[in-house]
């Protein structure tokens, strides 16, 4: 049993329903034994009683008697002569038979064993020499009887507990319910999470821890905010003298010589470094605040991913390298163009820089089923030195860099990875990096599929399962199309 609320529930509920039966029960057995002792006590006079309307009215009298006494005090009282037998006007039970003998029956229920015997005998010499003895049984024992609690009453109280105690486990659960749902929001990345609301009325100590961690929530909002919004107010300003530069550079470059050129063609290359960083910087600001508001369209990733390959795939051939896509399902997404585009992209780009002279980088697409539905996978693997396994969590941070094989002389900034992160997640995406077995690096991307082609996904499933193709069994497979550089053929 996991759950606090169940815990709480079944606890405070049980604890509840053992107190009522307990209650219940000394309450009858206490009343049991009080009732016997008047009966007790008033046995004698009834005797007399008895004894004195038979003798001066007959049985008829006695009769009329002992009924008023079963009606008034609920006991069935007989009244024997010397042999046994019944002077009553009415015919003996077994169990007054027994009783008159002075055989006590046997307890007919668990109930009646506890309690003391129902079952009363006194005897009497009247004044005239006779002998009579009275039998008597009290009224029903036990705590479903008639002069018991009813049984409906006990059900009644153990469904009010019950109802009382879910009241309590939830009120006490609730914060804490919130609480987790506020926190895994808050993991996912968004920052306007808050558990409050209800607890706003409570002053106990799970109400002050919600509104500690909203309080908490807030202050790490307001910080990421405001260093967001440095980081795209600093871009912003160097965007201006950086353009200064550029014209500075030109103007240079028409009235010096020939000997000036090398230093110029160097600032020229580590302004558009500088120009590249800070769009990047503006890149991930704009994302990490989800203000972009581009809108979105429908993209067929397949095409998208052939137009990627092919462009990196030439760029490759510097080095030796090439790219080479396997679309094995078409996916249909709900995006920014451009985003995405960029989004993979830079991991395209990234595994052709580090894959090894000679080999060919891999970007291949396909459908899966994730937690929320099905996605589109997108794997980017290569054949390079790979990463330090410490490292694959660090892979999408901002600036990060590994010193060896993935160093600064790449050129690059370490801003691709976390831009395409970033990207992809403002998509609904994960973006998950893992080393490969025979070497390398791969980068799994999974978006949601759009609503149209997860439908279409979820009937072609069914379809396949429910009616078998014929052709299937005899056609042979063919492999899934590979597409390279268009130069090389």
């Amino acid at each position: 049993m996991r759950s606090l609320f169940l815990k709480i529930f079944l606890s405070y509920w049980m604890a509840q329903a053992l107190f009522l039966v307990l209650a219940i029960l000394i309450t009858v057995a206490m009343r049991e034994r009080g009732e016997s002792a008047i009966w007790d006590a008033q046995q004698a006079a009834v005797l007399i009683k008895a004894v004195r309307a038979y003798e001066q009215g007959g049985e008829a009298e006695v009769r009329r008697y002992l009924d008023e006494v079963r009606e008034s005090q609920h006991v069935r009282a007989y009244l024997l002569d010397e042999q046994g037998q019944s002077i009553s006007g009415r015919d003996l039970p077994r169990w007054a038979e027994s009783v008159g003998k002075g055989i006590s029956p046997p307890a007919r229920d668990f109930w009646q064993r506890l309690m003391p015997t129902p079952f009363r005998r006194q005897g009497l010499v009247a004044s005239s020499g006779h002998r009579y003895q009275l039998v008597a049984f009290l009224p029903p024992s036990g705590p479903f009887g008639p002069a018991g609690v009813p049984g409906l009453s006990i059900l009644i109280g153990i469904i009010s507990s019950g109802l009382v105690c879910y009241l309590l486990a939830r009120y006490l659960t609730s914060p804490v319910v919130r609480l987790r749902a506020a926190t895994r929001r808050l993991a996912a990345g968004d920052l306007t999470a808050r558990a409050g609301g209800m607890t706003d009325r409570r002053r106990d100590e799970m109400a002050q821890l919600v509104r500690d961690f909203d309080t908490m929530a807030e202050r790490l909002e307001e910080s990421v905010n405001a260093q967001s919004r440095l980081l795209n107010d600093i871009s912003h300003e160097l965007r201006s003298p950086l353009a200064r530069l550029n014209v500075a550079s030109a103007l240079v470059r028409q009235r010096s010589g020939p000997e000036a050129h090398s230093a110029l063609e160097r600032i020229d290359l580590e302004a558009d470094r500088l120009n590249n960083l800070i769009g990047g910087l503006l890149t991930i600001a704009r994302l990490e605040s989800g203000s972009d508001s581009r809108q979105k369209a429908s993209i067929l990733l397949g095409e998208m991913i052939e137009g990627i390959a092919a462009d990196a795939d030439f760029e490759a051939q510097v080095r030796n390298c090439g790219v080479k896509s396997v679309i094995k399902d078409d996916c249909r997404v709900t995006g920014v163009d451009s985003l995405l585009y960029s989004a993979i992209e830079n991991v395209v780009r990234n595994a052709a820089r580090y894959t090894h002279a000679g080999t060919n980088a891999e970007i291949s697409l396909e459908r899966g089923q994730g937690k929320t539905g099905a996605e589109a996978v997108i794997r980017v693997v290569d054949s390079g030195p790979g990463v330090p396994g410490d490292a694959l969590d660090k892979l999408f941070r901002p600036f990060y860099r590994i010193d060896d094989a993935r160093g600064r002389q790449t050129g690059g900034a370490g801003l691709g990875l976390a831009i395409a992160e970033r990207a992809v997640r403002l998509h609904g995406g994960s973006v998950k990096a893992a080393n490969r077995p025979q070497g390398g690096l791969q980068i799994e991307i999974r978006l949601p599929l759009s609503v149209a082609d997860a439908d279409q996904n979820q009937a072609g499933v069914a379809e396949a399962k429910s009616e078998p193709n014929p052709v299937a069994e005899i056609r042979p497979q063919t492999d899934p199309v590979e597409t390279g550089s268009p130069h090389l053929k």
